[in-house]
């Protein structure tokens, strides 16, 4: 599932894209991703302009002119890819990356008329590639996202500034009997960080996923902050992490799964100075925790 990393990646490449441009249609072919009825939100999003894009811990927020907000959830294999007639016509690298398998299912379009056309049909489009089709979709109210189900209760954003580590403190002591993993994971506490990111912050911060918070000692503590930001700050600047099906909206894969030092990583050496050890994989509530034994304590 793209993490906080790649939905910033594509929240900022729409905002240089899209932001301005007007929706003029939409066309599904799987009514399921679509909460809203979808006579209503076909109606709704119509002549609507894009004013901006956000990202709320992995979920984007399209703000729209009449006060309107849609929702977008990648889930686990989605992304949008955006096109202009131009990266239609060209036969270069760029249109490669969108004749790439992964990008090729397509279940959902919306029509733009960008800013600067001078024309009134689309000249551009915004298109949702999803494989196993699990994404969600639907229309919100602008004042109604603190008081929404699932945006209301999502926890601090990990690259704000309120997320200080007296803050971080505050979580810890707040959950002080959980996995450290689970605390780092867990959405209505800090929102964004998933199986990726959790393994590569804990191994930075020399820390076993299982220990629980109160095990952790002030350096400790001080370790896992730091390491939050530096590895969330160098994913975003990388673009992300193309491990399965993420791509930017180019339809380019990212670049952090070349630098991955324990994540999808079982069996390899670890890559710490004067380590010996290699990269273990365990299960842990249903999902694969990586770390290697020696570095983390």
């Amino acid at each position: 599932m793209p993490e906080l990393p790649e939905v910033e990646t594509i929240a900022g490449d729409l905002n240089r894209k899209v932001k301005g441009a007007v929706i003029l249609d939409f066309w599904t072919d799987w009514k399921k991703s679509v909460k809203t009825d979808l006579a209503k939100f076909k109606r709704e999003i119509s002549g609507k302009k894009i004013l901006e894009v956000k990202r709320r811990g992995k979920n984007l927020l399209f703000y729209l002119s009449g006060k309107v907000v849609m929702h977008v959830h990648l889930k686990m294999t989605g992304h949008l890819l955006v096109e202009t007639i131009d990266d239609r016509q060209q036969t270069t690298e760029k249109k490669g990356f969108f004749d790439d398998k992964v990008n090729q299912y397509i279940h959902h379009v919306w029509y733009l008329r960008s800013q600067k056309s001078g024309q009134s049909e689309s000249d551009m489009t915004l298109e949702f590639s999803d494989l196993r089709k699990f994404a969600k979709i639907r229309l919100l109210k602008a004042d109604e996202i603190e008081m929404d189900s699932d945006l209301g209760r999502l926890g601090i954003e990990p690259l704000s500034d309120e997320f200080t580590l007296k803050k971080f403190k505050e979580i810890l002591l707040k959950k002080e009997k959980w996995a450290t993993r689970d605390i780092l994971m867990e959405q209505n506490l800090i929102a964004g960080i998933g199986n990726i990111y959790v393994s590569e912050i804990l191994f930075e911060a020399g820390v076993m996923p299982k220990r629980q918070a109160r095990e952790l000692d002030e350096k400790e503590i001080k370790e896992i902050y730091r390491s939050i930001k530096m590895v969330l700050k160098k994913a975003v600047k990388l673009r992300g992490t193309s491990d399965s099906d993420y791509r930017d909206t180019d339809g380019a894969p990212g670049g952090f799964q070349k630098v991955l030092k324990v994540y999808n990583r079982e069996g390899a050496a670890c890559q710490s100075k004067n380590c010996s050890g290699t990269v273990k994989r365990e299960k842990h509530k249903q999902r694969s925790a990586f770390f290697c034994e020696k570095c983390q304590k």
